[in-house]
């Protein structure tokens, strides 16, 4: 049976495995008491532990970005999504995998499982944009990968009460084993309703497939030519690519730093027990959760009045990310765990409104390298997976949280500066009349 609203669908689905992504890399963080107990960890191999997924996280986004675009988002949803809810479950018994098969070193089998994770999980956002560069009209580009994209502080959120229910009620291990049995699920789900293209489902009718490609100025798949004459160093050619990556950086550097320190600054600084986490854990993802959509449709808004993209889309980032920094680097200067958790989530608030542009970007700049340029801006942006708990963990070693407060807040105004640089081809930027 057709359906005249099917990319909704799809869309909810995406969203639904973005959520799930963020849930499965988000729980270690509240494990960390018992994990740090029973290894014998300090704050710096604890935040180690942490950036060990940026490592594999890094080269998964690089590698899904090209299976992408050759293989379509198909094979590649059901293909890592199956391998990383394998290797959550496997994050159970990590440190000892170690203990037994690498010379009795735990954080070798943290590595190695943790690796493997973020390797699993890194194809997740590059295919994200790939699908919806293919089931979404141009003009509901950003909204829609904005709604996606809510599964970052969704799943954060949800993180919390999931994760400190699942350890209290049974224990850390149980709990990494049902995070896997999650993904799994929906991958028998997915594999029933979604087609890489929207002309192969049964489901699309013919009215939606015209208004899916509505207003395409070009394919959203490469010619054999296209794809002879494009190189993956034709990325670095172009400075607004590298603009643009930096300011996703930014963004990616407050996620993770945010996902992986807060409930043991929490601790830490405060005194907090793991029963009070479950929900002092959410207070920094919550506005994002209305701020990320609202980011994307405020740009579209500015793009359907204007016509031109680079005032858009350039305008909401540096917006988003000037307040963000100017919220990091003032937590210092509170003393009190009200005024942090605020800042912080005012902060998280203001950076993810912009999450959705970087990847629009992407797909207004060349919509038939989605795939292989997200794959590499994904590389490159996400080195923030590895960098911000391992940084974070070395910093409160060395000179306490507040010192990773004013990092990440400076790191979010040089974004700030490289986004007015982000421009568009004439006619990728304007809308054409007729």
């Amino acid at each position: 049976m057709q359906n005249s609203k099917f990319r909704y669908w799809i869309i909810g689905m995406i969203l639904a495995i973005m959520t799930i992504n963020y849930i499965d890399r988000g729980a270690l963080a509240y494990a960390q008491q018992d994990i740090i107990a029973e290894f014998g960890l300090n704050p710096a191999q604890w935040g180690s532990i942490q950036g060990f997924f940026g490592y594999g996280y890094i080269f998964g986004g690089l590698f899904g970005g090209v299976l992408a675009d050759k293989k379509g988002p198909r094979f590649v949803w059901i293909t890592f999504v199956t391998l990383w809810s394998i290797a959550v479950a496997l994050t159970a018994y990590a440190g000892d995998i170690g203990i037994a098969v690498f010379g009795g070193s735990a954080m070798a089998g943290f590595f190695v499982i943790r690796a493997l994770f973020g390797f699993s999980e890194g194809p997740s956002f590059v295919t994200m944009v790939r699908s919806l560069a293919n089931w979404v009209a141009p003009t509901e580009r950003t909204f829609t990968s904005s709604i996606t994209l809510i599964g970052t502080p969704l799943g954060s959120v949800i993180t919390a009460p999931v994760a400190v229910f699942l350890i209290s009620v049974f224990n850390w291990r149980i709990s990494f084993l049902v995070l896997g049995g999650l993904g799994l699920i929906w991958v028998i789900v997915f594999s029933r309703i979604f087609t890489s293209m929207p002309e192969d489902n049964p489901h699309v009718s013919k009215e939606e497939l015209a208004e899916i490609r509505s207003g395409e100025k070009k394919s959203v798949v490469a010619t054999a030519e296209e794809q002879k004459n494009s190189h993956w160093y034709d990325f670095f050619k172009n400075p607004s690519y590298v603009f643009n990556t930096v300011g996703f950086f930014a963004i990616s550097y407050i996620i993770f730093m945010l996902l992986t320190w807060t409930p043991k600054y929490l601790q830490d600084v405060y005194g907090m027990s793991l029963s009070s986490l479950w929900y002092l854990g959410m207070i920094p993802w919550i506005g994002p959760i209305f701020t990320t959509p609202l980011g994307g449709r405020i740009a579209d808004k500015i793009f359907r009045k204007t016509g031109n993209l680079r005032t858009a889309r350039n305008s909401v980032a540096m917006v988003s990310l000037l307040l963000s920094g100017a919220c990091f680097i003032a937590i210092p200067m509170t003393n009190s765990m009200i005024g942090a958790l605020a800042l912080m989530a005012l902060g998280n608030s203001a950076a993810l409104s912009s999450n959705s542009i970087y990847w629009s970007n992407l797909i207004d700049i060349d919509p038939t390298r989605t795939g292989a340029f997200g794959g590499i801006m994904h590389f490159l942006g996400q080195t923030a997976a590895m960098l911000a708990p391992t940084i974070t963990g070395y910093m409160v070693t060395l000179y306490g949280y507040n010192a990773g407060f004013v990092l990440a807040g400076s790191i979010c105004l040089i974004g700030v500066f490289c986004a007015y640089f982000v421009k568009f081809s004439h006619k990728e930027s304007v809308i054409q009349e007729g």
